[in-house]
């Protein structure tokens, strides 16, 4: 009986190793690294990408955000003089 059993594990064993060395394993453990490869490279880029979007828009975005702010204020505060002096008020453009 212990010799079927040992016999059984060399069966197991070979069948292991013979499907572990195929190349369909070989092939499919290839592509997996090179998935993983394009995956990190993608990644990376997407980083940069990202990196280099956020850094434009605080550099050209906010500045032209904060002047447009202080354009309606200047306007708003334009038009309250001007009602407080007795003026007509010219109507602001409306968009």
């Amino acid at each position: 009986m212990a010799a079927k059993k040992s016999s059984s594990e060399g069966v197991l064993s070979r069948a292991s190793s013979t499907i572990s060395e195929s190349p369909i394993v070989y092939k499919g453990k290839q592509v997996a690294s090179d998935a993983g490869f394009v995956a990190k490279k993608l990644l990376k880029s997407t980083g940069k990408a990202a990196w280099i979007a956020g850094t434009t828009f605080l550099i050209l975005v906010v500045p032209l955000i904060i002047e447009m702010d202080r354009e309606a204020q200047f306007t708003e505060l334009e038009l309250q003089q001007a009602s407080l002096l007795g003026t007509p008020a010219v109507a602001a453009p409306q968009k």
